[in-house]
């Protein structure tokens, strides 16, 4: 129990950060500015490409030492590096999404004498954003399991006590770990309903 804050904090901040990130770059993706395009484009190909872990060790251990870039605490370099590798693979959703939307839903706006914006806005943001929620719901619930990885830095979450408890007494570390199964489990139920209804919302008025 001692453990569920941290982790409830890293996940909520996480989230809030990620999303933020997959937004900003799912839409420079889609920009006309070749430099901005190209400089999203290997942010995302870079953080999709190596391991969560290895970006949690950089943001942490490396950049301070190579760099003199310090982070500022272990909260915020476990928050970034979850929010910055979650940011990349949704980004790639919002880019997707927006690309799906229909030619004609377009074609339909630009008639009608809307600007790029209002176009975005009020024509092919809103359907995208509709496709874009079942996944989005479904790296909810990656993202917390992603957050046991805060306990690598030190961060005492609940694997971080569940850690401690099991090394004091190792014949306990089968029931240990399923109580921290169980634990992530709990918190993920929420997580889980809210997926079931952010798919249920996304066919609200679509034709089969």
């Amino acid at each position: 129990m001692k453990g569920v804050e941290i982790t409830v904090t890293v996940l909520l901040a996480s989230i809030v950060l990620g999303y933020l990130m997959a937004f900003i770059a799912g839409f420079c993706r889609l920009s006309n500015n070749v430099i901005l395009r190209k400089f999203t484009g290997f942010y995302v190909e870079v953080f999709r490409g190596t391991s969560l872990i290895v970006q949690l060790f950089w943001l942490y251990y490396a950049l301070p030492i190579l760099f003199g870039i310090e982070i500022g605490s272990d909260f915020w370099a476990g928050v970034l590096a979850i929010s910055l590798n979650y940011g990349a693979y949704m980004s790639e959703i919002v880019r997707g999404s927006i690309l799906s939307v229909a030619k004609g839903q377009i074609e339909a706006s630009t008639a009608l004498n809307m600007s790029r914006f209002q176009r975005m806005r009020l024509v092919i943001f809103p359907q995208a954003l509709r496709m874009m929620l079942p996944e989005f719901g479904n790296y909810l619930i990656l993202m917390l399991k992603s957050t046991s990885l805060v306990s690598l830095i030190g961060m005492m979450d609940i694997l971080y006590y569940g850690d401690i408890l099991r090394s004091s007494n190792l014949s306990q570390a089968p029931t240990v770990y399923l109580l921290v199964l169980v634990f992530y489990f709990i918190l993920a139920l929420p997580l889980i309903w809210l997926t079931k209804k952010m798919e249920s919302v996304s066919k609200k008025g679509v034709a089969s």
